[in-house]
């Protein structure tokens, strides 16, 4: 399980593992070093994408 603690509006997450395979091979396609960003970026999208459903 991860660890997430949100500390003045920053989400910190330590010890994800997300296991997804296609999701793998779609951030493998990129080179490594703007993999953080890259996450950072579908995170956010993710949760804007959820942005309501907390009342459901």
């Amino acid at each position: 399980m991860a660890d997430i603690q949100i500390e003045d509006g920053i989400i910190k997450i330590a010890n994800l593992d997300i296991q997804d395979p296609k999701a793998a091979d779609v951030l493998a396609a990129y080179p490594q070093v703007r993999w953080a960003e890259i996450t950072r970026r579908a995170v956010k999208i993710g949760l804007g994408y959820l942005k309501g459903g907390e009342k459901d």
